[in-house]
C-alpha cells in the first residue's frame, strides 16, 4: 500500500522520521511530503501536491494527515475518491467545504511558527525540553495565505472513503461531543460512512512525544 504522509502547519517531511519504519517495515510503500513553501503558495497548492503524489501511485493510496494536513489530504480525497482506500486524521477532523486550517498571526507574507507558548498545555503537556527545541529548531514558514484558505470540497464521494481519527485525548464519544459545537464539522463527519476513532492518550504532536507508540497505532489504522 502507498502511504503518504502530510505534516501539519511547520512540519515537513522529516517530521515523519520516527513513523516511517513500522509502516515500511509493514511492507508499505511511504511517501513523506514537504508541502510547497512558496509565500505566494495556497491551500490548493498544497492539496494538488498531495493529488500528484496519488496519481503517481499505482494503487489506491492512504492518505495520513496532521492538524492542519487534514484540511489538506481531505481536499486531495475530495479529488480523488476512487484512489482514496482510507484518510487517517491525526489529532484533527475532517473538515467540511469551505473550512479554514485557522488564523495566526502574518510577517512579510508568511505565518513563522509562533512558538510553544502559544499552545494550550494539554496539546504540549507530553513535550519535554529536549523535544522542543530539537523540533522548532527544524519547523519552517507557512505560506501567509494556507491557514485561513477555505477548502474547497465538492464530491460526496469522499463520504463513502473509510476514515480513522488518531485522536490525542478524545474517544469517539467525546469526538462526537465536542462536534456538537462545531457546526458544519458535526454534519461533515455525519456524512461518513465508515468511521473509527482510535484515542492516542498523547498531546497534539504524538509522533514526537510517543513516537513508537504513535507508530504502531498508526500501522494498525493503515490496514
Amino acid at each position: 500500500m502507498d502511504v503518504i504522509l502530510v505534516p501539519g502547519l511547520w512540519l515537513d517531511a522529516s517530521s515523519w522520521d520516527a513513523v516511517t519504519p513500522a509502516l515500511t517495515g509493514a511492507g508499505h510503500r511511504v511517501h513523506p511530503l514537504t508541502l510547497p513553501t512558496d509565500p505566494d503558495a495556497g491551500i490548493q497548492h498544497w492539496v494538488d501536491a498531495v493529488v500528484a503524489q496519488v496519481d503517481a501511485a499505482t494503487d489506491p493510496v492512504v492518505l495520513v494527515g496532521h492538524s492542519g494536513g487534514g484540511n489538506v489530504v481531505w481536499g486531495a480525497a475530495d479529488a480523488r475518491p476512487e484512489r482514496v482506500a482510507r484518510v487517517v486524521f491525526v489529532d484533527t477532523m475532517p473538515p467540511p467545504p469551505g473550512a479554514m486550517i485557522s488564523e495566526f498571526p502574518v510577517q512579510d507574507g508568511v505565518v513563522p511558527f509562533p512558538g510553544w507558548d502559544f499552545f494550550d498545555e494539554p496539546d504540549i503537556a507530553d513535550l519535554d525540553d529536549e523535544t522542543r527545541r530539537r523540533v522548532g529548531a527544524a519547523v519552517v514558514d507557512v505560506p501567509g495565505s494556507v491557514p485561513t484558505d477555505p477548502i474547497p470540497l465538492s464530491d460526496d464521494r469522499r463520504h463513502d472513503i473509510p476514515v480513522t481519527v488518531l485522536s490525542g485525548q478524545l474517544d469517539e464519544d467525546g469526538v462526537r461531543e465536542v462536534l456538537t459545537q462545531w457546526g458544519a464539522f458535526a454534519d461533515e463527519f455525519a456524512r461518513i460512512r465508515d468511521v473509527e476513532v482510535v484515542t492516542l492518550g498523547s498531546g497534539h504532536w504524538p509522533q514526537f512525544s510517543q513516537p513508537e507508540a504513535f507508530a504502531e497505532k498508526l500501522r494498525a489504522a493503515v490496514r
